[in-house]
């Protein structure tokens, strides 16, 4: 008892209180800021480093649903143009809003429809669909109901049955092996239904996104509501997004 009242002291609170304000190590690497000045003349140090061709040059800019957050590009740039904060609010409603240049200052996704609110405002109950993914991702969300995160307390949980849930949250780059069984999954979730894409296989493919070994017509075919950007992403970048785009903060 006194080893558990000693641990305890020394543990503090480990309950995230406010999930907007939480400080993570400078270590981590969340959104990435592109330096307002010139790149040497022919340069392509960056591009040409990065594993999945999140970066294009002229002008320069970088793909949050491709990049894996790997330090590379921010290592090999002879300028120090490119830069990784610990911003780790990622999430957005729209493919297009994660392509990140030097006048991006911030992401996030615009408010949901007053609709969608009413349905999913005060309880939402997701099925994970792993769709080939490394364990990662999967890792993570898992991660939203331990007492740190605890996703619950704002009416967001994971439930074991697709006809239980109000929407899917897809890891991994959707294998041929996986394309029908997310479907099945999906079909099972009662009207109305969002879909969450966490992580950069899921968004993109990632490091597979040339592979054969990739179905991805299920993605292609259906309404995305949020993409959550990473290698793997934090689970402060879901809770946050979700309160955000539900307008619960």
């Amino acid at each position: 008892m006194i080893d558990e009242i000693r641990l305890r002291i020394l543990q503090r609170n480990s309950v995230i209180q406010d999930v907007g304000a939480a400080l993570l190590p400078k270590l981590f690497r969340g959104l990435p800021v592109i330096g307002d000045k010139p790149c040497p003349d022919g340069c392509k140090k960056c591009a040409e480093v990065c594993p999945t061709d999140a970066i294009k040059t002229d002008p320069l800019s970088i793909d949050l649903g491709l990049c894996l957050f790997c330090p590379l590009c921010e290592e090999v740039c002879p300028e120090k143009i490119i830069h990784y904060t610990n911003n780790f609010n990622l999430a957005v409603d729209k493919r297009e809003k994660l392509i990140v240049t030097k006048e991006t200052e911030a992401v996030s996704p615009e408010k949901a429809s007053e609709k969608i609110k009413k349905y999913f405002g005060k309880s939402l109950k997701l099925r994970q669909i792993s769709a080939g993914g490394c364990s990662g991702c999967e890792l993570e969300l898992n991660a939203l109901s331990n007492v740190n995160f605890d996703m619950g307390r704002f009416g967001i949980e994971f439930v074991a049955s697709p006809r239980h849930a109000d929407g899917v949250v897809i890891t991994g780059p959707v294998t041929k092996n996986m394309a029908h069984a997310a479907q099945i999954c999906y079909d099972a979730v009662p009207n109305p239904k969002i879909i969450i894409l966490f992580g950069a296989c899921a968004i993109s493919g990632g490091i597979f996104q040339d592979s054969e070994e990739t179905e991805r017509k299920f993605l292609e075919q259906n309404k995305i509501d949020l993409f959550i950007p990473g290698c793997p992403p934090h689970p402060l970048t879901l809770i946050n997004g979700l309160l955000n785009w539900l307008d619960k903060k």
